[in-house]
């Protein structure tokens, strides 16, 4: 009677064995836990790299843009102003677009497909998840970076301190946050199927509207003021700004919107998955 008392306790609870996991994982020390962390990053870059339909254009068309305006374009000119501009502005370009296509289609993918309430239901910390997503844009983020700085030194010509070198990679990578922000907005809402085509919807207009394609100056003035609501505008501003080639505003200012940016993409990304989790409640009664 005894061991069917304890099968009934079971079957009435199937979540249990997950719950324990889930505090299983809070005992963790911090060497385990951060081991943890690192390999589900390691799992997300090697998963991220055997889909070449993404990796391929992530890392590949920044530099097809530069090798045209930067370095085929730019040899026709006089100076060596364009191609150090757009050194910049498809830097701001080559974060963007792995930070948010791999937290914006990623997630909602992962989602629908189920893969995101297995990992849920496994010791794996919670956080983990979100680490190895924004681990894996910068990664990404930071080899097109290097290759954009080897063709702009060796075939563009472009010639800076070496502070400046330092300066502006640190400055572009660090856009990796507000964009995953942004990329993990998306994926919270976003269905699957259509995550892809929202995530599209919302890049290529922001990196135009941003001066990430053409300086700002050469658009209308309606252009630029909403480009001023856009964060890929302000981070290419402080970017820019370290080559002395920005618009002139204040550093403070950018960062203010992007932070303040950053904070309200994280809140409608935390409705989103309340929005998910209760809707999934509904359809399990």
């Amino acid at each position: 009677m005894t061991g069917g008392t304890g099968n009934a306790a079971d079957a009435a609870a199937p979540g249990a064995g997950a719950l324990m996991q889930v505090r299983d994982a809070r005992l963790l020390g911090p060497g385990p836990r951060f081991r943890i962390y690192l390999l589900e990053a390691r799992f997300q870059v090697v998963e991220t790299l055997r889909e070449p339909m993404f990796a391929i254009p992530t890392l590949t068309f920044p530099l097809i843009f530069y090798l045209f305006f930067g370095v085929i374009m730019g040899a026709r000119g006089v100076s060596l102003a364009v191609p150090t501009y757009v050194l910049a502005t498809y830097g701001v370009f080559g974060v963007l677009g792995p930070a948010i296509f791999g937290f914006g289609a990623g997630l909602a993918n992962e989602r629908d497909t189920g893969v995101l309430l297995l990992k849920q239901t496994t010791p794996m910390p919670a956080g983990a998840y979100l680490f190895a997503k924004v681990m894996a844009a910068l990664i990404f983020g930071a080899v097109v970076v290097a290759a954009l700085f080897l063709m702009a030194a060796h075939a563009a010509g472009v010639a800076l301190y070496r502070w400046q070198w330092f300066a502006l990679a640190g400055v572009l990578l660090a856009g990796v946050i507000p964009f995953c922000a942004l990329g993990l907005a998306i994926g919270a809402w976003a269905r699957g199927r259509s995550a892809v085509a929202v995530v599209n919807l919302v890049f290529l207009p922001m990196a135009m509207l941003s001066g990430l394609w053409l300086p700002i100056y050469m658009f209308p003035d309606v252009m630029q003021d909403i480009a001023l609501a856009l964060p890929a505008y302000h981070h290419a501003q402080l970017a820019l700004k370290v080559i002395a080639m920005d618009a002139g505003q204040q550093v403070r200012m950018h960062l203010a919107v992007l932070v303040a940016e950053t904070l309200v993409f994280l809140a409608v990304a935390a409705l989103g998955f309340r929005r998910a989790d209760s809707f999934s409640m509904r359809r399990s009664r």
